[in-house]
């Protein structure tokens, strides 16, 4: 029996795949119409490199690409960018929003993670992440600086009572 030589959708994807998938959404999202020179500007990579890329997610049916025409995502390539995108947005809420850094180093250090990240781990991070944010009486749980102060002394402070 012959093996085929191209990939299939369902093999691994690897972390500049997803980074496309999820800049052809972003862009369509922003545009409407995506074109292989606007993945370029967005991923600040060459137009080479985003051929390839189209060639690649399109051999795996998650993109539709032409030379010279608009790029677009199929119902699977579509799929993978959105969650590639929802791990992204959890990631960067915590780290904006529950360890307090700078939304720059925040977005860097998420989309560095968000390729890692397994859905079971995601939703813990989110549901840890409403908690604090939120109680049920509608105040926080924790503060920021509760927070960095159990990252800096590794025990909680003392709470009062919820009434």
């Amino acid at each position: 029996m012959q093996k085929s030589s191209s990939p299939s959708s369902t093999a691994a994807l690897s972390e500049s795949l997803e980074d496309y998938l999820e800049a052809i959404l972003r862009i369509e999202e922003e545009k409407e119409v995506v074109r292989p020179k606007d993945i370029a500007a967005y991923l600040q990579v060459s137009p080479p490199s985003v051929t390839a890329a189209m060639q690649n997610l399109d051999s795996r049916g998650l993109a539709t690409y032409r030379p010279y025409e608009r790029v677009l995502l199929t119902p699977s390539g579509r799929r993978i960018a959105e969650d590639v995108i929802k791990r992204h947005e959890a990631l960067l809420r915590f780290f904006t929003d529950i360890l307090c850094v700078e939304s720059e180093e925040a977005d860097r250090v998420a989309c560095s993670m968000e390729h890692s990240l397994p859905p079971h781990i995601l939703a813990r991070l989110v549901a840890l992440t409403d908690l604090i944010i939120t109680s049920p009486h509608g105040r926080p749980v924790l503060t920021a600086d509760d927070v960095l102060t159990i990252a800096s002394v590794g025990t909680p402070p003392a709470q009062g009572t919820d009434s």
